[in-house]
């Protein structure tokens, strides 16, 4: 596997914002959006096995992980042999996606969190996958402006989301008009910024 780095902190966002995580994040992506905030995940990675991986995560003991990138999915075969092992573990999973690989595979061994990249990222996810989340599954629109706000609207409008909603700034922009549109339109999201970020951990 490629692996850009392994580490424990509190998670900055979703449903699970503010806990104890171990963090696995994989090396690769298949998009490259405008805002990323973690570009060096995009290539290179350090080659390492999957009981390597495995090895390093059991000693530290974690209840909770989080497979993100890049895009975790793109490693999926051994991706797929990492999450059997460790929910034979019994850790609590999620992984981090950005909605253009097919996940249902992996689904029995984690929570999705499904990142649809709005207009202002420059990529676009395949809201087909919409269709395959369960409720503890959840959906995360990274908005920048008003038109991110209204693709969101109008994706939630026309497609089944069983699980919660996130709308998440780009880090750096006018909280304010986002706000103010969630509440206008009276949207069924929670609005999160980046716990991480504000508090100056990794």
């Amino acid at each position: 596997m490629k692996i850009a780095e392994i580490f424990r902190s509190l998670h900055g966002e979703g449903k699970n914002q503010g806990r104890p995580c171990l963090f696995i994040r994989l090396a690769g992506c298949n998009l490259c959006c405008r805002w990323c905030d973690t570009a060096y995940a995009l290539t290179g990675g350090t080659e390492m096995s999957v009981d390597a991986v495995l090895d390093h995560a059991v000693l530290q003991n974690p209840s909770y992980i989080c497979i993100t990138g890049g895009e975790p999915l793109l490693q999926a075969d051994e991706l797929e042999q990492l999450l059997i092992r460790l929910h034979r573990l019994g850790a609590e999973i999620d992984i981090e996606t950005n909605g253009t690989i097919d996940f249902t595979r992996l689904q029995p061994y984690a929570s999705l969190c499904m990142d649809v990249k709005c207009p202002s990222s420059g990529e676009e996810s395949d809201l087909g996958l919409l269709d395959a989340l369960r409720p503890k599954d959840t959906v995360k629109f990274v908005v920048q402006d008003e038109t991110d706000c209204k693709y969101a609207r109008d994706i939630i409008a026309t497609h089944r989301i069983p699980g919660e909603i996130f709308f998440s700034p780009v880090y750096g922009s006018d909280y304010e008009p986002l706000v103010r549109f969630i509440l206008v339109n009276d949207l069924p999201v929670r609005f999160q910024v980046q716990l991480h970020k504000l508090i100056g951990v990794k």
